[in-house]
Parts: C-alpha cells; structure tokens; sequence
C-alpha cells in the first residue's frame, strides 16, 4: 500500500478517535471539524512524503528541511494546537503565549490522548499521553495556566480513567 493510502488512513482513523474523545466530551462539533486542514495540499501532500507510521510525518519533514511547512500551516489553522496561541505583548514588543479559551484545551487534550493511542497501538496506557506532555515540559511556549489545565487533565486520565476524566471535562466551564 503506498505512503498517501497509509497517509490517509492513520489521519482518518486519528481524526474518528478525536471525534469520539469529543462527543465524551461535550464538544461533538468541534471533533467534527477537528483537524480538515490536515486534506489539504499544503498539509496532505508532505505528510504523505515523509509518512512513516509511528510519529507525525512533520517530525521527518523538519529533520529533512529544518522545518515543517505542513505543520506551519496546520498550527496556524487549528485552534486546539497551543502553538496558535501566540501573539506580541504591546508592553514588551515579544512574541508570547496567550491563554486558550477552555473550549480548545478540551480539544487538545482529546487530540493527544488520540494521538497517543493511534501512534502506540497496543502500547497505550493512560498515562501515556501525560509522560509525552512531560518530555517537553518547560522547553514549549504555552501559557502557563494552559500548561497547567492540560497537565491536570493529563494526571487526571492517569489516576482516574477515561470515564472520570471525560465526565470532569464536561462539566469544566
């Protein structure tokens, strides 16, 4: 099967996973939009060249290009990713991270506790997508309370499940 096909199927199977993770958590249609940009050429056509299976195919892009142009274009479209969250300070004339409203962190978290299952397989356990927020921590520019909510809800699915977790999340507001 050739790396558009496989492509296609992992951003398809991801974004059903997303949908899901979604409707546990009150936002059905922000899962239904979830991710479309990612049909693009811009974002489609590299993803299917640097395609590999088991991580994001912006990961080879940028080792191959010093950058990602896909993932340019992705984060600056999708609203769930902290990287779009960024705006210059009028005091300090620096390019800094903004709180996300609470209806995209809810997002976000449903996107990488998809991702995780979708690129670990059988490997996935709850705890999974915390650890993978952890690697990072510290060295991303993400508002701090937004760190500090998706590292709650990260910590939360590791303790208490899924079921908890999505519950709590649907009454965040």
């Amino acid at each position: 099967m050739g790396n558009a096909i496989k492509h296609f199927m992992t951003v398809t199977k991801h974004r059903h996973q997303v949908i899901k993770h979604c409707y546990k958590a009150g936002i059905l249609w922000q899962g239904l939009m979830h991710d479309l940009s990612k049909f693009s050429p811009t974002e489609f056509i590299p993803g299917a060249k640097f395609y590999q299976g088991n991580r994001s195919p912006n990961e080879a892009e940028r080792e191959s290009y010093g950058y990602s142009k896909a993932w340019m274009h992705h984060k600056g479209r999708n609203r769930h990713h902290f990287e779009y969250w960024t705006d210059y300070n009028p005091k300090t004339k620096k390019l800094e991270p903004v709180e996300m409203p609470l209806k995209y962190v809810k997002e976000m978290f449903c996107d990488r506790v998809a991702a995780s299952k979708i690129y670990l397989g059988d490997r996935y356990t709850d705890d999974s997508p915390l650890e993978y927020f952890l690697k990072a921590k510290g060295k991303r520019m993400i508002h701090e309370n937004t760190s500090q909510l998706l590292e709650k809800l990260l910590t939360m699915l590791k303790e208490e499940g899924e079921e908890k977790t999505f519950e709590y999340i649907r009454r965040l507001k």
